[in-house]
């Protein structure tokens, strides 16, 4: 791992998800951008022996690439802030090891333009996480799509509002490299979980966004980053749609759903009751699938973990992607899981949409 260190949220989950089907272990890692910090992070927090816990990455991988290959690292975990993502990746990529990244992918289209032609240069393998497409109820939204039962798909609604960051939070780390450009890149909100509707809307409909307009705001005085936007959408097969998303959403926790509409049925799917999926139909009452249950999806029921009834959730989710990513990498049949092409569609999508926020909410083509 690089990156996840003393104060990080997501290298926990990376590690919790990355090892919970016993599939993985991690070996070794470069925690943060002090030497120091690093290595105590990898021998207080993840108990490694403090010869695995490196100063910083390039020792990493050029110390465990000397090592007999039956005990150096497979695939590095990046979960450090947006502007180390690029640089990062290119090393392992070079160095010979896999990548598993936290999302969005870079800084810049350009940046993950350049990485997605060393990973066909390579052949290496490339996961990104965006961990909703994980969930086994999203697979089923999927699947049920896919199938034809929601007809041609006409409307899509997707929100994800927080409201952690409605006030400026100057000791919070995770609120400080989130709001600063130069380490999160040319949107705040947008990039951080704007990026995951977008992403989630093409995962499930399985049509890809052709243009945005968009209006983002930033709301709490001083921030250079918007905190909150709305933006409409143009899919590829002729179906609208909107997706908000929000920082300063005073007293919401972690509230994503969507909300897709064909022809023939409807329905809608929302984190906070994860293991249901409301199919609305047209001509019979409606019906609430719950995951676990005969009768869903095979792609579904390949996601559960536990009997019906069992709550899973999101570090679950994130543990689906590991696990079809480490399936992958043994030559093994999987289910899937977000890639580099993905990430590149990620950035283009945010750069459209500040692009046109920027110009007044103009139409812009993604």
């Amino acid at each position: 791992m690089v990156g996840g260190g003393e104060g990080s949220f997501i290298g926990q989950v990376h590690r919790l998800a990355a090892e919970m089907d016993g599939m993985a272990q991690l070996v070794c890692g470069a925690f943060a951008s002090d030497a120091d910090r690093s290595r105590r992070s990898g021998v207080s927090m993840y108990h490694l022996p403090a010869s695995r816990a490196y100063a910083d990455y390039q020792e990493m991988f050029a110390m465990e690439a000397a090592l007999p290959e039956h005990q150096r690292m497979q695939f590095v975990v990046i979960a450090t802030p947006n502007h180390r993502h690029f640089e990062i990746a290119e090393a392992a990529l070079q160095a010979g090891f896999h990548v598993v990244c936290d999302k969005p992918v870079t800084l810049d289209v350009r940046q993950a333009e350049v990485l997605a032609g060393l990973v066909a240069t390579t052949g290496l393998q490339f996961g990104l996480t965006h961990n909703y497409t994980g969930y086994p109820m999203v697979r089923e939204a999927r699947a049920l799509i896919a199938s034809g039962a929601l007809g041609a798909i006409r409307r899509v609604s997707c929100e994800y509002l927080q409201g952690w960051l409605a006030v400026q939070a100057h000791d919070n780390k995770q609120a400080q490299w989130r709001t600063d450009p130069k380490r999160a890149g040319i949107a705040g909100c947008f990039g951080d979980i704007g990026s995951h509707g977008h992403n989630l809307i093409e995962f499930i409909t399985g049509e890809a966004i052709t243009s945005v307009c968009a209006e983002l705001t930033t709301f709490v005085p001083g921030r250079a980053l918007d905190d909150d936007g709305n933006v409409l959408l143009r899919l590829a097969n002729g179906a609208r749609g909107v997706l908000s998303a929000s920082q300063v959403a005073v007293g919401k926790e972690n509230d994503l759903s969507i909300q897709v509409y064909g022809e023939l049925a409807g329905l809608e799917w929302r984190q906070s009751d994860a293991n249901s999926l409301l199919v609305r139909w047209a001509d019979r009452p409606y019906e609430v699938r719950r995951a676990g249950w005969p009768g869903t999806s095979a792609v579904s029921l390949a996601a559960t973990r536990v009997p019906a009834g069992h709550p899973e959730g999101y570090l679950e989710a994130f543990a689906e992607l590991y696990r079809n990513f480490l399936l992958h990498l043994q030559g093994q049949p999987h289910e899937g899981y977000p890639g580099i092409a993905d990430g590149v569609r990620g950035m283009r999508f945010i750069e459209a949409v500040v692009g046109s926020s920027a110009q007044g909410a103009v139409w812009k083509e993604v």
